[in-house]
């Protein structure tokens, strides 16, 4: 029996360290100058850590690092038994570096989350693999565990996971100062089938929701805690089960004003939210401030190509406005670099994302994920990297790291629009022209009492700190923030909260575009002078799409 295996059945219980690996920094999602302004030190806690310690076994010891909030010290991993981590690709690097650290120090480590799951080969090095949801399968890895297990793979049955049992997480392990917001769930999975999504590869296709009771007993957690403010809802598609959604809302709406409004909500839905007057003015009456939506493309047959076809035969520009009049504004995903793009793609994007009036556009290159119908397609066609699911150190996300396959438009094409939309959405000038312009059309309405005089006090520091910030980060970027700040003032000071947030975020997203165009024009560079060379490619296999439940029919391919 190892030393530390007779210390833990001494004690009884496991010491267990949860540890949220850093994210690249070289992200879009990065937005360091917004949380630093709130004082903040990550925009938001692991709520897949702490929702798993709360499937623990109460009588474990629990701590938990967020590496992206904290320093990791020696002397935690030296306190557990065993180290608990894992998360998403963007984490990859972080999370081996982490398993080396431990099992250098003589920890064993368990790895599950997004891309273990997703890419068990690459943490093969892992002493534990606990992979798909946790719901499903931690019991058996524990019992393993108690049992005197150091090594295995644990993979749950997908889409089997019963979610209204999942307990509520262990808010208690974070400092919410240490946070822009906090995430809560409501439902895992989505209808519909996009082609580089691994959402349905990992969550299925039959949304899965927790009741009312249990999102109303976390919020009432997460307010005994003293915790006020932003709280983010963050499923992939919250209205992927819309009756289930409908139902919940009004109970939502009757919590906040029994409890004083204390959260503002945020969350991602698929931009068919517009066609439903009624949901959105039921997530307006809850207090949901902003929603994230995949448009990913103005082009028809490139939407229709990818199965997004919920965004087909229908002008985007109208229906963010739809969202906007019911008080809510909108961020948004796009895409470059699908097999139907034809010519120039860069204009029709620009003029989509201008129209729109969206200030945060997060614009990427298409990376095929694994496990993801885009990634089964480009294998069988024998255009798939060798090491496509590898996170590469210096590529952020998919803003710097994505095209992990042989195109059938130029690269060097493809580069270039991307390029061009980067630099020109995200200039001074048109920027925070579409502040201004969304902050007209907003219809947001106060809610709720006005807040304590300590609370108002700290936001109007935190504004007056991002003026200052915003001013003298340059006479061009000064001249248009302060245009549209009066503008907004002026003409809609409702949406003036939703303006600040929306320019504060600016900080973050101009010297990111600038780091993102020079990535792209050394890339392009090498590819102009022929000093780029292809990858390996994968061999062209045939590989079997997996059955995956659809809503309506027992079962069907993605």
């Amino acid at each position: 029996m190892h030393e530390q295996d007779a210390a833990c059945i001494a004690r009884s219980s496991p010491r267990v360290l949860l540890v949220f690996p850093r994210f690249n920094p070289n992200s879009f999602w990065n937005f360091k100058p917004a949380y630093e302004l709130y004082g903040a030190r990550s925009v938001a806690p692991p709520l897949g850590l702490m929702t798993l310690a709360a499937l623990l076994p109460d009588s474990w010891e629990l701590r938990l690092v967020d590496r992206n909030a904290s320093e990791l010290r020696d002397d935690d991993i030296l306190w557990a038994d065993l180290v608990l981590t894992g998360g998403m690709l963007p984490q990859q690097n972080d999370t081996l570096a982490v398993v080396d650290r431990c099992q250098g120090l003589g920890k064993p480590v368990c790895l599950g989350g997004p891309d273990p799951t997703s890419n068990p080969e690459v943490y093969a090095r892992a002493d534990f693999l606990v992979l798909g949801e946790a719901e499903g399968i931690i019991d058996r890895f524990v019992e393993a565990w108690e049992s005197g297990a150091r090594t295995g793979r644990f993979d749950a049955e997908k889409f089997k996971a019963n979610v209204e049992a999942s307990p509520i997480p262990r808010f208690d392990l974070i400092d919410f100062n240490d946070y822009l917001y906090v995430g809560v769930q409501f439902s895992r999975g989505c209808p519909f089938t996009c082609e580089f999504c691994d959402i349905i590869e990992l969550y299925g296709r039959v949304p899965r929701t927790k009741t009312n009771g249990q999102m109303l007993a976390e919020l009432d957690r997460l307010r005994e805690l003293g915790y006020r403010g932003h709280v983010d809802f963050v499923d992939d598609n919250l209205i992927g089960n819309k009756k289930a959604i409908k139902k919940f809302l009004p109970e939502l709406t009757r919590w906040q004003q029994a409890n004083d409004y204390p959260f503002m909500f945020s969350t991602e839905a698929s931009l068919n939210l517009a066609d439903d007057a009624e949901l959105l003015a039921m997530m307006s009456a809850a207090n949901f401030f902003v929603v994230f939506t995949g448009i990913e493309s103005p082009d028809q047959e490139t939407l229709v190509a990818m199965q997004k076809k919920q965004n087909t035969r229908r002008s985007i520009a109208d229906s963010v406005e739809r969202i906007y009049a019911a008080g809510i504004y909108v961020t948004a995903g796009f895409i470059v670099g699908f097999d139907t793009e034809r010519g120039d793609m860069a204009t029709p994007m620009i003029d989509c994302v201008q129209s729109s009036n969206i200030p945060v556009a997060m614009v990427g290159l298409l990376h095929a994920l694994p496990n993801t119908q885009l990634m089964r397609r480009l294998r069988r066609e024998g255009r798939l990297f060798e090491g496509y699911n590898v996170a590469l150190p210096e590529a952020g996300d998919q803003c710097t790291g994505g095209l992990n396959f042989t195109t059938l438009r130029p690269r060097v094409e493809i580069l270039k629009d991307y390029r061009r939309v980067i630099e020109e959405i995200y200039t001074p000038q048109a920027f925070f022209e579409r502040v201004r312009e969304m902050t007209r059309k907003l219809k947001r309405r106060p809610l709720g009492p006005r807040p304590p005089l300590r609370e108002a006090m700290k936001e109007l520091h935190v504004l007056m700190r991002a003026c200052g910030r915003l001013t003298f980060q340059g006479p061009d970027i000064a001249r248009h923030f302060w245009a549209t700040f009066i503008d907004c003032a002026r003409r809609n000071p409702d949406a003036l909260e939703a303006a600040m947030m929306n320019m504060v975020l600016f900080l973050h997203l101009y010297p990111f575009s600038r780091h993102v165009i020079a990535e792209l024009d050394a890339r392009i560079a090498e590819l102009e002078a022929d000093r780029w060379h292809e990858p390996a490619i994968m061999p062209a296999e045939l590989i079997e799409e997996p059955v995956i439940a659809v809503p309506g029919r027992h079962a069907a391919h993605a």
